[in-house]
């Protein structure tokens, strides 16, 4: 079973290989021919997801005890192939910018000001980002403090009601008592 693994992980690599070096190409073509090799990137990436399928079902019919390897293959292929779909999706974005640029007549200044403004943007987002969340932990630190306050203030308050309690007790034994002094003064 095994060999059918190694024979899918050759296959992957070259596969890799192959997109890797088709995805470098995409950004220095121009018009039609840069259209075909997005095309052949697209079938390449749908050929590779396919081989990891077939990659997963070996895995699943080994047996168990050295079903841990083949797992963490299969885990570095898939990030692999992730780390290809996102350099194929940035090489696109590129492709799709110079088309843009292309069909409005815009200068690559004006694209590169606006990815430099674009930048400083996502910046100030991830700061105020970063200060709203630590704002919000510090709401929710004070709200466990009042949370705590407030219960120790109730214990107090029980505390305090039951000693008062105790003061109208004793208030009331002494008011017996001096009543049987006062009583027994006047025999």
């Amino acid at each position: 079973m095994s060999a059918d693994f190694e024979s899918y992980e050759q296959d992957f690599a070259v596969l890799s290989a192959e997109i890797t070096a088709r995805i470098g190409k995409v950004p220095k073509l121009v018009g039609d021919e840069k259209k075909q090799m997005v095309a052949n990137v697209e079938k390449q990436l749908e050929e590779a997801r396919e081989l990891l399928e077939q990659m997963e079902l070996e895995v699943r019919e080994i047996p168990p005890q050295s079903r841990g390897m083949y797992s963490s293959r299969m885990r570095s292929y898939k990030q692999e192939m992730g780390k290809l779909e996102a350099d194929f999706k940035r090489s696109r974005i590129a492709y799709s910018d110079e088309v843009r640029n292309e069909l409005l007549g815009d200068d690559g200044n004006s694209s590169e000001n606006q990815r430099a403004h674009l930048l400083d943007n996502t910046e100030r987002l991830e700061r105020s980002s970063r200060r709203l969340e630590a704002g919000y932990q510090i709401a929710v630190e004070t709200e466990q403090i009042g949370q705590e306050m407030l219960e120790n203030l109730s214990h107090d308050r029980e505390k305090i009601q039951r000693a008062r309690e105790r003061l109208r007790e004793t208030d009331a034994n002494l008011g017996k008592s001096s009543r049987i002094l006062t009583g027994m003064l006047r025999r």
